[in-house]
């Protein structure tokens, strides 16, 4: 990979894994099913009409809206909203690539590597770890919300294979445009429009650089460069890179909200990074249609 390139692909994950100490920050000053509709607004919206159509079948673009915008990221940030830390959410999101696996197998048929199957057992006694800290502050039902909108990013990953688009960042774009309304609409109907009414008025400094942050760096820049790396390399070269975003999600937890790390929870990140690695790091060179999955690392 060349240096620029090395540079660009480090720059995401930073961007993908400070991500999630954002979303804490917009969080403290807007209901989260608002927050993610405003996030796709600022991101899609405005992008769509200067990227053009989608160039693959609405159903896959509305499928990804609805699993991977609508559930993923409303679960999450309802999640987050609930007391899962931003630095213990980067890493149990990444239980994604599990589910990714396992619904592959389901689905399309597919022999898992002997590897596959061994990083997916490792990576889930990573969680069950998790789950079983009892020095866990975050509440348990928040924690398998987390879970839960992992699966859907696997759903997500596995229309993404289906759909098999020329061109990924526009079709997340209108992926994200398509999941703006749901999310109004679900903030509306669980969060009152007195609170969102209230949120959107009181909005600070602080909410706009999160939901610029959001917008602009995690989704658009992020997705953008991304695909650019995936056009440029082999997947083998691009998705280990995805492994780094739990680790600097959880640094930048410590760094910037003092999220402490027990030794369990140390042992778990050990255990699910590490099978994420047996999941997808391959010695021979991948086939085209799978680098259309390797979209999955965005917070």
């Amino acid at each position: 990979m060349k240096p620029r390139d090395l540079l660009l692909a480090l720059a995401v994950v930073v961007v993908w894994g400070i991500n999630f100490v954002v979303i804490e920050v917009g969080l403290e000053g807007m209901p989260p099913l608002l927050l993610s509709a405003l996030r796709f607004f600022f991101a899609a919206v405005p992008a769509i009409f200067l990227l053009g159509p989608p160039r693959v079948a609405w159903r896959y673009v509305v499928g990804v809206g609805l699993a991977l915008g609508v559930a993923k990221f409303g679960l999450l940030f309802i999640a987050m909203d609930h007391g899962v830390p931003a630095g213990l959410s980067s890493l149990v999101l990444q239980s994604q690539v599990i589910f990714t696996v396992l619904f592959a197998i389901a689905v399309l048929r597919e022999r898992p590597r002997p590897a596959q199957l061994a990083g997916i057992v490792i990576a889930c006694v990573g969680i069950v770890l998790i789950v079983l800290d009892r020095k866990l502050s975050a509440p348990l039902g928040a924690l398998v919300l987390v879970i839960v909108a992992a699966a859907f990013w696997g759903v997500a990953n596995l229309i993404t294979r289906y759909a098999k688009p020329p061109d990924t960042l526009r079709f997340m774009v209108w992926a994200s445009a398509v999941a703006v309304v749901p999310l109004l609409f679900l903030s509306l109907l669980t969060e009152g429009p007195t609170t969102d009414v209230d949120a959107i008025r009181a909005i600070d400094l602080s909410g706009i650089g999160a939901i610029a942050y959001l917008a602009f760096g995690a989704t658009l820049f992020g997705f953008g460069v991304w695909g650019y790396l995936l056009r440029q390399y082999d997947a083998s070269t691009v998705a280990p890179f995805s492994l780094l975003v739990p680790v600097v999600g959880m640094s930048a937890a410590w760094v910037l909200r003092g999220e402490a790390v027990g030794p369990q929870q140390a042992i778990a990140a050990v255990l699910v990074i590490g099978g994420m690695a047996c999941t997808i790091i391959r010695r021979r060179s991948p086939r085209p249609t799978e680098t259309r999955e390797l979209m999955k690392a965005a917070a």
